[in-house]
């Protein structure tokens, strides 16, 4: 959704409660830095929360997992990012097959479904295009599901822009949609990044939204890169 009146974003397996959740630490324990001589290309599929609307783009997580990960000692080039604010799962289908895009990737990460939400689309065609995008996703990856990550769809219900609707509707909506990316990640064997329960500490943390009272903070993203990166190295081998 366009930060314009078309919003947002894009999870689970966290309920609906005013209680916010144990704040999660900008940075787990260290990993040891590891030796990797081979250059790794990244691939990040989604929305505005992928492109990181209303911070820098090197606050966005696709970017800030690339730092991590250079940090870490693997050469990462720089993400090569399909998203835009506002679009749906059919929206980030037309641009994927426009860009015909033919490298293989060796990391594809993949958040969408936050617009479909927004939209009141039918939950039962977000499952039929997320399995198709998830399907591409792995095609990316050189049809290897351990080099593709799905993140859950924030909850942007808790955060100012929502103030005057319902919260808990969209509380129970965006754990529905989450419900279906977990299951059909699940079913493709591919990595699965629950970030919903981070979202929701915004109800209470300031800090960890944009200033436009909306999307994520570049300090939100670098919590989500915590969870996303601890999965991601131990897959890098495999």
């Amino acid at each position: 959704m366009r930060i314009v009146k078309l919003l947002l974003l894009s999870v689970v397996l966290m309920s609906c409660t005013d209680k916010p959740m144990e704040d999660v630490p900008s940075s787990t324990e260290q990993t040891s830095p590891v030796e990797n001589s081979q250059s790794l290309t990244y691939l990040a599929l989604g929305d505005s929360y992928t492109i990181g609307e209303s911070v820098p783009a090197q606050q966005s997580f696709p970017y800030q997992l690339s730092t991590e990960l250079n940090k870490l000692g693997y050469q990462v080039a720089e993400p090569t990012i399909v998203a835009r604010t506002g679009w749906t799962t059919d929206e980030l289908i037309g641009a994927i097959k426009s860009r015909a895009i033919t490298q293989k990737f060796d990391i594809v990460t993949l958040l969408i479904g936050v617009n479909n939400q927004y939209r009141h689309y039918n939950i039962d065609t977000y499952r039929t295009e997320f399995v198709q995008l998830l399907n591409t996703a792995l095609t990316f990856a050189k049809g290897n599901p351990k080099r593709v990550f799905v993140l859950s769809i924030p909850d942007w219900g808790v955060t100012p822009y929502a103030a005057g609707q319902d919260a808990d509707q969209i509380c129970s909506e965006i754990d529905a949609y989450n419900a279906i990316n977990q299951q059909e990640a699940a079913k493709a064997g591919v990595g699965y990044v629950n970030i919903t329960p981070i979202s929701r500490i915004a109800k209470t943390d300031a800090s960890l939204t944009a200033n436009d009272g909306l999307h994520p903070s570049g300090k939100m993203y670098g919590q989500w890169v915590q969870l996303l990166r601890e999965q991601l190295i131990k897959n890098l081998s495999k």
